[in-house]
This record gives C-alpha cells, structure tokens and sequence, in this order.
C-alpha cells in the first residue's frame, strides 16, 4: 500500500523570481509596501549567482538623459547604503568605495552629450590632459591605440599615434561585497515579512484569462499570487518564454558568458595609491582596483572579440580560460606598463543577461501581472536600489488601471525631483545608438 503525497499550494501577494540584487531589491520595496513576498531562487543565497560576480562598481557614464539620472540617483542611496536598507544586518553592512570613475576619451567616445547632462544634474567632473592624466597616476601609459585589437593582430603592439585625454569624476566608486549588499537587502525584506525559499526551481507560470495566477515549482509546489516578477538573470529569457511574453518583445535578451579577472594590483595603482576606476574604451577594457591589493579587470565588449551567447544558462563553463584571460591580462599591460602578466589564472567564469542595445528592461507585459526586471547583468548593479521602486510604480499602476504601454509611467527621483521615464527600459521600444557593450 502507498501512502499518497500531498503537494503544497501556498497563497501569496507577489512571487519574485531571481533572488539576485534586483529580486532582493524589489523584495524590500514591495514587502515594505505591506505586500506578502516570496522570492525563489536556484541557487543557494541571495545573490549566488551573477550577482556575485559583479565589479559592483557605482558610476554615472551613461549617455542620455533617463539612464544618467537613474544611475545619480541610485548613486544617493549607496553612498547611505546603511540608511536605505533602514535594517542593520547582523553579518555585517557592505560599503560603499569612493574611488571616482576615469574614461579615457579616444575615436567614437567624446563625452559631450555626457557633460552636458551631468552639468543639468549637478555632477562634478574634469577633463584632464594627458599630462594631467599621468601627473595624478603615474602608473598610466596615455597612448591611443585605437581601435581595440585582438592580441593576434600584429598591429597590437603597434606603438601610440597620440596620447589620450580623460574624463573624471570624483563621486563614482564601488560597493566592497556584491553578494553581501544583496544579503542586506533581503534581510530587511525578511523583517518585513517576505520569505526567501532557495534550491527552488520554476517550471511553469500560471495564467488564466490573460492574467498570472502563480507559479509550479519542480518540486510540485504551487505558489498562487496575481503579481510575478522575473529577476532571474540569466535564466530571464527562459523565465520570459515560460510566461509566453518573449515573442511579443521588441528588444529581447539572451545570457552572455563572460569571464572577470583578478590579478595582484601594481605598485602605483592600488586603492592606497588613490587609484580610479578605469574605463578605457581605446583599448576595451574596464578595471578597478580591489581590496587586497587586488584589480577587478574585464572587458568592455570591443568589436575585435567575439561574444559568447549561451543557449541554455543551466549548461555552461565557469571557469576562465587561457585565451581570455591573455587577452586581458596583455591589455592591462599596455595601459599599466608596470603590471606583471600573472602566471596563474586568477578570475571567474560568469553570466551576464544582457539585451540587444544593453539597456535594461524593467517592465510590465501582455499577461496582466506579470512583471520583468531583465538584462541588468554587467552594467545595472548600481541602479538596483531604484529597480524596486521602479517595479512597485508599474505594479501599482496596473492595479489602478494604468496601461504603462499606452500611458507610460514616469519616477520622480527623491534626490533632483526630475522625472525617469520607464517607457525608457520598456520591452517594446525603439533600440537607439548606445554604447554597444557593458558601457550601456
């Protein structure tokens, strides 16, 4: 005789899908709103996933007007990162890193449109000359060598043709833990009653009529709740045909394997020496320094490297290779021209959910009450204290009949009063000119 099992069905106000920053963040926002959350995550810890692998770095460096304002005003909340999430953790706060933010300006990245924007939103800057540029960090080669080169391309170890001017600004940093930021969050949204359950996987969206009803999980649990939310990163795309909302997407996104480096920092450009973080587009490449005498080194996605898109994020490698990792490493070197090539790998394999023009999708959809906070990997950790509240004005508008498609809603930002237009991030819009990389 066997005993029949019984599978739960748990009522709730909202699942969230994607215990990252975002879902982390989105959690707080609505559980704050008085909602009943429940996040559910694959991993084992808010923010396990792409979220850990994240340079966390806080800059402004966009280059229009609703995407450098979201990052401004995010910017406010990290730097009282302790008073935002309003609950001390009690495995400790992260912190916020102030370094400022260094762009080299070469062939196709000029800064104006930039400065024009931060000068209307009170943004601090210089434009430093090469000489400037090596006066304050010696440890910096100012050639151009534009365009970025494979290391195969005998033109790589072509000498400069003229020296580079920077663009500076002094506010710009990076949060010291990733993955702990995102355990601050999720703390505080547990003390306001939202529950975390991880080692759970979604295999279904529920809808009726037109309308989500809830979630199955491959354990067999259903979760009912008029609200879902996909903040699944990489698995976002597979979370978004599930619902059977990806076709009708105009802007879609897909995840990207991607590897982020760590090598011992030279002498001259460590956090005690005072160094910034570098975005040097000349030669496409990002890097920071770290804790630890340590850089965070990656790429910004130049044309002379192939991307590698990935069809199923359950089904890849983690771990860095010898061709990436030279390919790196010889760039950093051409910049830092103290810097000795490690012999060991040092770094990490990662996902990246990124759309077709690397902008962001923070969303509603066709099945009324299901949301997405998609293709934020790379480049949105520093905007994730906005997302939730992003996420809550489309939850809430749609609940007042609001349709964000036709009349779209706008955010008032706490810190300059502007307003941030979503139809900015919205799934349906007209790809623009954008950076084409990590950059957005």
């Amino acid at each position: 005789m066997t005993e029949a099992t019984s599978v739960a069905t748990i009522n709730t106000d909202v699942v969230i899908i994607g215990g990252g920053v975002m879902g982390a963040s989105i959690a707080l926002e609505l559980s704050k709103a008085g909602r009943k959350v429940v996040v559910i995550d694959k991993g084992g810890a808010a923010g396990a996933g792409s979220t850990s692998a994240s340079s966390a770095i806080i800059r402004f460096t966009y280059s229009n007007f609703n995407t450098i304002l979201m990052a401004w005003e995010s910017a406010q909340y990290w730097y009282d990162w302790n008073n935002f999430v309003g609950v001390q953790d009690p495995d400790g706060m992260a912190k916020f890193v102030k370094t400022g933010y260094l762009v080299f300006l070469t062939e196709g990245y000029d800064g104006i449109r930039q400065r024009e924007l931060w000068d209307q939103f009170g943004i601090p800057y210089e434009v430093l000359s090469p000489e400037e540029v090596r006066k304050r960090w010696p440890a910096f080669d100012t050639g151009k060598y534009y365009p970025p080169k494979s290391i195969e391309d005998p033109a790589f170890a072509d000498d400069p043709y003229d020296q580079l001017s920077a663009l500076f600004d002094p506010l710009s940093g990076f949060m010291d833990d990733p993955m702990l930021a995102t355990h601050n969050l999720a703390n505080a949204a547990k003390s306001y009653g939202a529950e975390f359950l991880f080692h759970k996987e979604v295999v279904q969206i529920n809808s009726n009529n037109g309308a989500v009803t809830g979630v199955t999980l491959k354990s067999g649990e259903i979760f009912n709740a008029p609200t879902v939310i996909n903040a699944a990163g990489p698995h976002a795309a597979k979370i978004n045909r599930m619902a059977g909302v990806y076709d009708e997407m105009k802007v879609h996104h897909q995840p990207l394997r991607q590897e982020v480096f760590s090598p011992p920092a030279p002498v001259g450009f460590r956090l005690e020496d005072n160094a910034p973080i570098v975005a040097d587009l000349d030669l496409g490449q990002y890097f920071r320094p770290h804790m630890g005498d340590l850089l965070n080194v990656g790429t910004t996605e130049p044309a002379c490297d192939e991307l590698h898109f990935i069809d199923d994020a359950d089904d890849w490698n983690d771990s860095v290779t010898v061709e990436f990792f030279e390919r790196v490493m010889l760039r950093l070197a051409r910049r830092l021209p103290d810097f000795g090539v490690p012999l060991k790998l040092l770094g990490i394999g990662a996902l990246y959910d990124v759309t077709d023009d690397w902008i962001p999708l923070y969303d509603k959809s066709s099945l009324n009450g299901f949301f997405m906070a998609c293709g934020t990997s790379g480049n949105q950790f520093k905007n994730a204290p906005l997302v939730g509240k992003f996420i809550r004005a489309l939850v809430e508008a749609q609940e007042n009949g609001i349709d964000h498609d036709v009349t779209p809603v706008e955010f008032v930002g706490e810190s300059t009063g502007n307003a941030i237009n979503l139809a900015a991030f919205s799934r349906l819009r007209t790809q623009g000119v954008t950076a084409g990389n990590v950059m957005g």
